[in-house]
């Protein structure tokens, strides 16, 4: 009960979450991007095989894959909302 009657300062906000939300979101795009890295197979002949091999062999790769595809854009918004936090 003695935290909640902590003084705080008045400009503090849900928005101030955004900047730890972005450091989560990097974390979890480096750590799906090389799990990743260990399957893929960089060559023009073998690229969509190994990528088919993500999702179908690989365990919970396909959630790995659709993990890093989508935490992409959602680093991004989260990235703009906590600059647009920081500038207005």
């Amino acid at each position: 009960n003695h935290i909640v009657d902590y003084p705080t300062p008045v400009n503090i906000s849900y928005l101030w979450g955004f900047g730890s939300l972005a450091g989560l979101c990097l974390v979890i795009q480096l750590l799906t991007g090389i799990f990743l890295a260990m399957h893929y197979t960089p060559h023009v002949d073998l690229a969509f095989a190994s990528v088919e091999h993500i999702m179908r062999d690989v365990n919970y790769g396909w959630l790995l894959r659709y993990l890093h595809a989508n935490g992409a854009g959602f680093f991004f918004i989260v990235v703009a909302i906590h600059l647009l936090r920081g500038l207005y």
